[in-house]
């Protein structure tokens, strides 16, 4: 960390590095990056126009999973304009203001995403635990009042956030080694005592990942105690194989986040450039990937994508 003896008032424009140490390298990373977004795009838009069209997909699960394309939309839209503009054009300067707008809402999406997976999770334990009742226990009203539970969480845990950034008063450098604006690493480069920050940051993690991640190994834990009461192997399998999608879904979103928490508890350090590009490629292959998982994976959805594209080609 660099020395607060020559620090520097709060500024008004920040610049985003991109990915330190790779500055030449820039404009080839553009191209994988655009493309990833651009299909990103199309396959979260086609799930959503599939969904709403289709009136047998107007079922809690395909719902969740329109919604949790929405998200993965927001979450992309604002953090990798931002990262095509530093790697075509070198536009690195972000107002302060800019910066606590793209901090929480980076984090804002994030949380509800998370919060997403959990009800989808609750979800699935329903379908397989009263089957019979699945669509009463799951009516409208209570997938409204689950998503305003989600909006509301991700609302009250991530509202201090901007707050308590803006209250930073000097600064090491107006340099953040990121590409894009995050709580942590404006904290990072902040001077004087900033423990109420990382406890705060700790908390987030604590009040978001960590619960969300309790209740989806809980809710499989149930799933597996209902299966294996099932007599029949082959009713087993199939009571399982609705989870599959879901299951994969989670296991790409958590995995960076244990990851690098592991990482961190066993002492291990990435390079800085290498931690950037798998943070920049975190907010870009999960949405790329959740609608191939569910496109390849549920039948009702594969049977519409496969009918949009023998009309194309006719």
């Amino acid at each position: 960390m660099s020395s607060c003896n020559n620090s520097i008032p709060q500024p008004l424009i920040f610049v985003l590095a991109g990915i330190p140490g790779l500055e030449s390298f820039h404009g080839w990373f553009s191209v994988p990056f655009s493309l990833v977004f651009v299909m990103t795009v199309i396959g979260n838009v086609t799930l959503i126009c599939i969904i709403r069209v289709e009136k047998s997909l107007h079922e809690p699960m395909f719902l969740f999973l329109a919604v949790l394309s929405v998200v993965d939309l927001s979450l992309v839209s604002v953090t990798v304009p931002r990262m095509l503009g530093i790697f075509w054009t070198d536009a690195k300067e972000i107002s302060f203001n800019a910066c606590l707008m793209q901090m929480f809402f980076i984090s804002f999406f994030y949380v509800i995403e998370s919060g997403i997976l959990v009800a989808m999770a609750f979800d699935r334990f329903v379908a397989i635990w009263k089957p019979l009742s699945y669509t009463t226990i799951l009516a409208n009203n209570m997938l409204v009042k689950i998503a305003l539970a989600v909006l509301a969480r991700a609302v009250a845990v991530l509202t201090p956030a901007p707050i308590l950034a803006k209250r930073l008063e000097s600064f090491q450098t107006h340099i953040i080694a990121y590409s894009y604006c995050a709580y942590m690493a404006v904290v990072k480069i902040a001077c004087g005592d900033v423990s109420n920050h990382i406890v705060y940051g700790l908390m987030v993690i604590v009040a978001s990942v960590g619960f969300d991640l309790y209740f989806i190994i809980l809710s499989y834990g149930l799933i597996l105690h209902t299966v294996f009461l099932i007599p029949s192997w082959e009713a087993r399998g199939k009571a399982l194989s609705t989870c599959g999608s879901h299951f994969c879904v989670i296991a790409l979103f958590y995995s960076p986040v244990v990851f690098s928490v592991l990482a961190q508890s066993l002492g291990y350090h990435m390079a800085p450039h290498v931690q950037i590009i798998i943070e920049n490629l975190y907010f870009l292959v999960p949405p790329m990937v959740n609608p191939l998982i569910y496109g390849v994976r549920t039948k009702q959805i594969r049977k519409q994508v496969l009918r949009i594209l023998r009309c194309l080609g006719d």
